[in-house]
């Protein structure tokens, strides 16, 4: 049996065991020796960052969302897009789809946001499901709606779109085996598998502490 003092003592260290773990995986990040090339994606939610700061603590590049569906637009890409370029970091542009609105609306309101640039990293297309729409379609019809939304970019743009697929999804409608786009998977801590393909770039967090940024952010890491 164990003494009351030995019980006591081992409760009292449970909360310093649960604090020192959140705060290692909140600084976690995968091993720049394996992966070199890693930064961020954000959005409205991560409010305003200061992109010099970001870049100084290891960000090479940045992720923002720039619409979500047909008819919002993320308030804070444009000074991200502007902050991120300023910082000496590459940028990229994220339309997050909608299964509820039609793919060809959301392309164009996506083109008539982003600024066509050369220099930009591909257009991201975040697909994942959305508590406000419960819409979900036959596969075929997904899928064809996807080759829209993404052919329509890829014609403005003038270079393939990348795909994050949320895990999910992928196992619903096995988009990245119908769909020959570079992928973006997602996963804390241990790197994903669930696609048909490898993936080119990794959500390798969604909690970590980055300085310069106030709310827990995403950190991403591109293949070796």
């Amino acid at each position: 049996m164990w003494g009351l003092g030995r019980f006591v003592l081992i409760a009292a260290s449970l909360p310093l065991v649960g604090v020192a773990g959140w705060q290692y995986a909140t600084r976690w990040q995968p091993s720049i020796e394996h992966y070199p090339v890693q930064g961020v994606d954000v959005g409205a939610e991560d409010g305003a960052i200061d992109w010099n700061t970001v870049s100084a603590r290891g960000a090479d590049f940045a992720y923002a969302v720039a619409t979500r569906g047909a008819r919002e637009r993320d308030p804070t890409f444009e000074a991200n897009w502007r902050g991120i370029e300023a910082a000496g970091m590459r940028r990229g542009a994220v339309l997050v789809y909608s299964f509820c609105q039609p793919a060809i609306d959301q392309a164009n309101a996506f083109n008539t946001f982003v600024p066509r640039d050369e220099n930009a990293l591909p257009v991201a297309i975040d697909i994942s499901y959305d508590d406000a729409c419960a819409a979900r379609p036959e596969r075929g019809a997904l899928i064809a709606e996807l080759k829209l939304l993404a052919t329509t970019i890829e014609a403005h743009m003038r270079k393939p779109v990348l795909l994050r697929v949320a895990k999910p999804v992928e196992k619903d409608y096995e988009i990245t085996a119908a769909l020959p786009r570079n992928l973006w998977a997602t996963g804390n801590f241990l790197a994903p598998s669930y696609a048909a393909r490898p993936w080119r770039l990794w959500r390798a967090s969604d909690m970590r502490r980055v300085d310069g940024i106030e709310a827990p952010a995403n950190w991403d890491v591109a293949a070796p």
